[in-house]
């Protein structure tokens, strides 16, 4: 049985301030832009992700926000610098070890264990994880 996640919905109260995030800061693609009345959605894809995000106005149906979405890439360093770059705004890098949250990637650079985040303009919150597999980019 194979079960492929395709679509997250998330939350916003201004749609164009949040796809303009994705798509010129974060790096997004714009697969749809549809409105039929009072009803719009934006939806959008990261760089090599099969899985693509829904932006719909917040309502009583959506949560206020998400958070601890994961963005995996293969070398947090140079993606961030590039997302700086862009504009976006982003943590220092850190990593977990017995005494909790630490700064700085994992001394190891183990799988799984560096990270940093953002948060989109409507507060959804975001994290970028190292992962150095071939499928990571």
């Amino acid at each position: 049985m194979d079960l492929k996640l395709e679509l997250i919905t998330l939350p916003s109260d201004d749609i164009d301030r949040a796809k303009a995030f994705y798509a010129e800061k974060a790096g997004f693609n714009v697969d749809v832009d549809y409105s039929a009345g009072d009803f719009r959605v934006v939806q959008l894809t990261p760089p090599g992700s099969a899985c693509s995000i829904a932006l719909m106005r917040r309502s009583g149906q959506l949560p206020h926000n998400v958070q601890g979405m994961h963005l995996v890439v293969s070398d947090i360093e140079a993606v961030r610098a590039e997302l700086l770059a862009r504009g976006l705004e982003l943590s220092e890098l850190f990593h977990f070890d017995e005494g909790g949250q630490q700064p700085g990637p994992d001394p190891e650079r183990r799988d799984y264990n560096s990270f940093c985040s953002f948060s989109d303009p409507d507060g959804n919150g975001w994290l970028l994880q190292e992962v150095k597999r071939a499928d990571a980019e």
